[in-house]
């Protein structure tokens, strides 16, 4: 049976907590883009997206300090790091602490799953509205972009 320990447990709820910050955020900045597209609202559709890179560039930070926290469960654990999951490492925790910090994933999976969800939405949502105007730009007699790249062939 393992001892309980009190640091690591702390730390990957403190990391849980800023996971979550993270996540709501970018939540927030794909429900706003979404509605931006909706709109129409080219500016803002730009504003959001470069919100959200700046959001992706501090979860990076957060994928270095969760790669840190596997690696030291797992040394704690006695496995290798991809043996690591938040079960075996809520296991070094008190019991109360264990539910919280699996409760907190669970929020977190949660975020994450409505995030790509909204997130394919609205590519979805950018890829109609790059057909229609290629629509129109073909209509009109403007089939192809400067350099003579059409317009679908443009990424959204």
């Amino acid at each position: 049976m393992l001892v309980q320990d009190q640091v690591l447990p702390a730390a990957v709820a403190r990391h849980l907590e800023a996971q979550i910050a993270s996540a709501q955020r970018l939540l927030d900045l794909v429900l706003r883009q979404g509605a931006a597209i909706r709109e129409r609202d080219v500016e803002a559709v730009l504003a959001r997206l470069a919100d959200i890179q700046v959001e992706m560039a501090a979860r990076e930070s957060l994928e270095r300090e969760r790669t840190e926290l596997i690696r030291r469960a797992a040394a704690r654990l006695g496995v290798q790091p991809v043996e690591v999951g938040l079960p075996g490492l809520a296991g070094l925790a008190a019991p109360a602490e264990q539910e919280r910090l699996l409760a907190r994933s669970a929020e977190l999976r949660g975020l994450l799953a409505e995030i790509a969800r909204e997130h394919g939405i609205n590519r979805a949502l950018m890829r109609q509205e790059l057909t229609f105007l290629d629509h129109l730009l073909r209509v009109s007699g403007e089939e192809t972009q400067p350099g003579g790249r059409r317009l679908m062939d443009v990424e959204a």
